[in-house]
């Protein structure tokens, strides 16, 4: 029986791929830690804070893979 791959992490096996996703995923995470800091968007406080931890579970799943 073969494991079941998804389409992204085919994607994260490709070096060129795997990085420019890992930059773009680091340049939301500091966005919108900034964001956090500011204050500037109390009423959206609870929805970063989501995005946040979803990015940065991403970035722990990514580590997981070695592009070739």
């Amino acid at each position: 029986s073969e494991e079941f791959v998804f389409e992204l992490e085919k994607e994260f096996k490709s070096l060129k791929s795997h990085q420019e996703h890992k930059a773009k995923i680091e340049s939301r995470i500091q966005k919108i830690k900034e964001s956090l800091r500011s204050g500037e968007s109390e009423a959206n406080f609870d929805l970063l804070g989501v995005l946040l931890h979803g990015y940065t579970s991403v970035l722990k799943v990514m580590s997981r893979f070695t592009p070739k």
